[in-house]
């Protein structure tokens, strides 16, 4: 059973008036009720257009955390043949909540790091919803370290809502993972690409995003930090989320429009997780078009771009 957002509820309202309608038809409880069935489809087709072409920055922060969304496993298992995935940090632990590893994509070597939420209750505690701790980071800068000495491009899949916050992660030294995480990124001599899937929050989301493209599905966000985050420490009250959502500016287009991204990949009408499948073959195009504007590039120019690229940003907001 489909799961609607709150701004859904007339969508919802035709889609179950369809189903009730094919549900009768099945049953033999009705006739010639196809044309209605045909009219109410197309009816509850144009409202759902309607709805996602005006989504506002909030709307867009719910439907970045839609549950059924897909996450970066679904990514990985559609897009990446010959996934291996590795684990641990040589250090103290692995840490499910990045995954990471090597694979192909479009017959070509490729390293794939990225933050898993998780999609049912046992999953997403495993995986802490996505929110890593330092050891996370620290396998992230290990795997990208081995693809800079192998030569081989790495893809970054994001969807956090931000750096695990706990005392142990702290304890461990998260602040200074991260740091080393970015680094890592900047330093890299091979092509990285970074795609925002859903939510890019804070520097856990940065710490693998500091890449030559940054690219960001439709309705994902990404942001310093949460809505609700920024509404409590503004306002000392988180039902103003909604207010800091569109003033903090965390949709693709307000950053495109400063610089901060290179690209928006377009979802299904609804969102990715109306056509997870379409929403991941639109992905991988894009994916697929940013390494082939960086390939042939020496390891020295693919650095400055990078840099050149981040530093840019300032420059330019200032």
């Amino acid at each position: 059973m489909r799961s609607y957002l709150d701004f859904e509820k007339p969508v919802a309202e035709l889609e179950a008036k369809v189903e009730e309608l094919r549900a009768m038809q099945a049953a033999g409880n009705a006739t010639d009720i196809a044309e209605d069935i045909g009219r109410l489809e197309t009816k509850a087709a144009m409202a759902l257009r309607d709805l996602y072409a005006e989504l506002t920055p909030w709307q867009k922060t719910q439907v970045a955390r839609h549950p059924e969304r897909p996450h970066c496993l679904d990514y990985i298992n559609a897009l990446i043949p010959e996934f291996i995935p590795f684990a641990g940090d040589r250090k103290f632990a692995e840490d499910e909540a990045i995954v990471g590893g090597f694979g192909r994509f479009r017959g070509e070597s490729i390293c794939v790091i990225g933050h898993e939420k998780g999609s049912s209750t046992e999953s997403r505690l495993k995986h802490n919803f996505g929110m890593a701790r330092p050891e996370g980071y620290r396998k992230a800068v290990r795997l990208m370290e081995m693809a800079d000495r192998f030569d081989i491009p790495v893809l970054c899949l994001v969807d956090t809502a931000g750096a695990y916050p706990g005392i142990d992660a702290e304890e461990r030294g998260q602040a200074e993972a991260i740091a080393r995480s970015t680094e890592a990124c900047l330093n890299l001599g091979v092509p990285n690409v970074a795609v925002i899937l859903g939510e890019g929050g804070s520097g856990g989301a940065v710490a693998i995003a500091t890449a030559n493209r940054v690219l960001m599905l439709e309705h994902a966000i990404y942001s310093v930090i949460s809505p609700e985050g920024a509404a409590s420490i503004l306002w000392r009250d988180t039902t103003k989320a909604q207010d800091a959502a569109t003033n903090m500016k965390i949709t693709a287009a307000d950053l495109t429009a400063f610089g901060i991204i290179d690209g928006i990949i377009t979802e299904p009408i609804g969102g990715a997780h109306r056509d997870p499948a379409a929403a991941i073959a639109a992905t991988g195009e894009v994916v697929a078009n940013a390494f082939a504007e960086l390939k042939g590039l020496n390891r020295e120019t693919v650095r400055r771009q990078r840099r050149d690229k981040f530093l840019a940003i300032g420059r330019n907001l200032e």
